[in-house]
This record gives structure tokens, C-alpha cells and sequence, in this order.
């Protein structure tokens, strides 16, 4: 018997994620173009993560996957940033980001807690491998392109807007 995915076009759930997909999609387009724009560095929002944590938080695992998996590509083959190397290593860190959030909402069952550890272990596992990447000249970037302290206050937004995201759900199945 053959198998077959079939989608349901006409689903909420579906129409949702298409839409989250394209404008994932659509603002990893424009970025360079909105920074140009408004003389902002739109980068330092880290947009991403950013497209990455509403997909954690409104579609299903596997199109965190998808996402995770061809944001970065995307961005290279639009604009040639980030370059290969980077990009692999922003592909991974993202791909962990996915599998650490769903790892720790299964164990300690709060989406706020997984989401911020999910996110600085990421971070840790791309900063030791770009150390690596740089020492080996694989990489010639600099160690830290975001700063610290917008790094800290991204992450911050998104464990806010995680607990909001909860909360609301909680409230709405009562």
C-alpha cells in the first residue's frame, strides 16, 4: 500500500502555517532592505530566531524544522549573507534551538523555562563551534557580530512573548 501525505488546504492549522511561512520567508527578504531603509542595524533583532520562536510557538515541530533548515539557505542565495560556513553553523544552531525546545518542554513542561534554555544552550554550542571555525580560519568574522546586551534583551522579548503565548492559551481552555 502506498502512503500519502495529503494536506488539508482548507484547515486552520494548515492556513496558519503557510501564512507563518511566507512572512518568515518575506521578512529574511527584506531585512537588508528595511536596514537600508531606516539606517538601523535590523540584524541585532536577530530575525532569524525571531521567525524561528513564532513557528516554536504557533506551527508544529517539523515546520520549526523546515524553517530552521532553509532560513539561513534562503538568506544565502538572496543576499550571499551569511557565507557558507557561517550558514551551516547558523543552520545548526537553529536546528538545536528546535530540538532543545521540544527536548525540555517534554521534560519540565514550561514553555517559558524551555524556551530560554533552548536558546542560550544554542547560543553556547554556536559560540564554541565559531571559536573553532575562526581558530581554524574557516571563519575570518569577528567572534561576537550582535552584541551582548541585545542578544540578552532579544532573548528576553522571546521568553516574554513565550510565557504571553501560554498564558493566553491557558486562559482560552478554561
Amino acid at each position: 500500500m502506498i502512503n500519502s501525505l495529503t494536506i488539508n488546504l482548507k484547515s486552520r492549522e494548515t492556513i496558519q502555517t503557510i501564512i507563518f511561512n511566507a512572512s518568515a520567508f518575506l521578512f529574511i527578504f527584506l531585512v537588508p532592505a528595511i536596514s537600508h531603509l531606516i539606517m538601523l542595524p535590523v540584524y541585532y533583532i536577530e530575525p532569524m530566531r525571531l521567525m524561528l520562536i513564532l513557528m516554536l510557538l504557533h506551527t508544529s515541530r517539523s515546520n520549526a524544522y523546515i524553517i530552521a533548515l532553509t532560513l539561513p539557505a534562503f538568506s544565502f542565495l538572496l543576499s550571499g549573507h551569511p557565507v557558507p560556513p557561517k550558514m551551516m553553523l547558523i543552520t545548526a544552531e537553529l536546528a538545536l534551538n528546535v530540538f532543545l525546545f521540544y527536548f525540555l518542554v517534554n521534560k519540565i513542561k514550561s514553555v517559558p523555562a524551555a524556551m530560554i534554555t533552548s536558546v542560550i544552550g544554542s547560543k553556547i554550542f554556536y559560540y564554541l563551534i565559531k571559536i573553532v571555525l575562526i581558530n581554524a580560519a574557516i571563519l575570518s568574522t569577528g567572534l561576537v557580530g550582535i552584541p551582548i546586551y541585545m542578544q540578552i534583551i532579544m532573548l528576553l522579548l522571546f521568553t516574554g512573548y513565550a510565557f504571553a503565548v501560554m498564558k493566553k492559551k491557558t486562559m482560552n481552555n478554561e
